[in-house]
């Protein structure tokens, strides 16, 4: 999609780009109006994280406490969306967060927080504030490799461990395509700074739905998915910039990361779909499983990346035996 933006963006003359700014501020106005915050937000050093809440109250949650964590160009309503809410009604507390920058919550320590190190150290103090833990932790995608660093860094906070389509190794070719490369030099980051402030929340309001499909695939995508899920907030630049860095960053942090996956002690279930074209289950889901002692790999064939809602029976199940073995080891 950046490389796309960018093309857009050379081909524009001042003009039409002073009005796609002028969009761009009308458009995230709309936004946030639409999808105003949904939770509370939790004070941390530095600024607050949000979190959206469901199921029993503090104390209450026969079954326990489960904290999601979204993958990237997304928010908390996707996983509380998918599968928080009926795990609340089965009676855990669930506590989705925004990630530092996404969602309502701040891009505390600015460019900083694209490490998931850091990430991994606001979530902690952010459930701190809270008094949860240990939790079990959920986390997608790019949160595959936030939760396995909340496990190593933040032990007391995670009860268990469950990784959906976890990013968690250094892939072939160590780029994400259409995100670094060209946009790692001066002129990159320049030009998709003002595509931030420019195009991408026009051209990316046009073609959203198109690109969530993509996401999807092999398996359909629910219909009102992008809305349910409040996707748009990822256009506004802020949060557009805060991706980017994300997705930027992430290769040379699992390349650092991978020889401490050993170190996890908490139960660990590793859920992927064997035709996950995004995060690919051989490079990522099957080596977690060998670096990660006693880890259960559960491999979904058909499958592709949004299997939290693809197949959310399967990956509920997977949570509730997993709270179920936590809890009796804790007996």
């Amino acid at each position: 999609m950046t490389a796309i933006l960018a093309g857009i963006l050379l081909g524009l003359p001042l003009v039409v780009l002073a009005g796609a700014a002028v969009a761009t501020l009308v458009i995230t106005s709309q936004i946030e109006a639409r999808y105003p915050p949904a939770g509370r937000r939790v004070a941390v050093a530095g600024g607050h994280l949000a979190v959206i809440e469901a199921g029993p109250g503090e104390g209450a949650a026969s079954r326990g406490t489960v904290v999601l964590l979204h993958g990237a160009s997304a928010n908390a309503m996707d996983p509380m969306q998918a599968i928080g809410r009926r795990l609340a009604g089965d009676g855990f507390r669930v506590l989705s967060f925004d990630r530092p920058g996404f969602g309502w919550s701040d891009r505390i320590e600015g460019a900083a927080a694209a490490s998931p190190a850091v990430q991994a150290r606001l979530i902690a103090a952010g459930l701190g504030a809270l008094g949860v833990g240990p939790a079990l932790v959920v986390g997608h995608s790019w949160s595959g490799a936030l939760a396995a660093t909340l496990a190593l860094d933040a032990p007391e906070r995670v009860a268990g461990l469950v990784l959906l389509a976890p990013a968690t190794h250094p892939w072939p070719g160590g780029t994400v395509p259409g995100y670094a490369g060209w946009y790692r030099s001066v002129f990159g980051r320049t030009l998709l700074w003002v595509a931030s402030r420019t195009v991408a929340a026009p051209f990316g309001l046009y073609a959203l739905d198109r690109f969530a499909a993509v996401v999807f695939k092999p398996d359909p995508m629910p219909p009102g998915y992008a809305d349910a899920a409040r996707v748009p907030l990822v256009l506004r630049p802020s949060t557009f910039e805060a991706n980017l860095q994300d997705l930027d960053g992430l290769y040379e942090f699992l390349a650092r990361q991978r020889p401490r996956y050993p170190q996890i002690a908490a139960p660990t279930v590793i859920i992927a779909g064997d035709a996950d074209p995004i995060v690919r289950t051989p490079v990522h889901a099957e080596a977690m499983a060998r670096d990660v002692p006693g880890a259960r790999l559960v491999v979904l064939p058909g499958t592709g990346h949004m299997l939290h809602y693809t197949a959310s029976d399967a990956v509920v199940a997977e949570i509730e035996a997993l709270a179920a073995r936590v809890r009796a080891g804790a007996e």
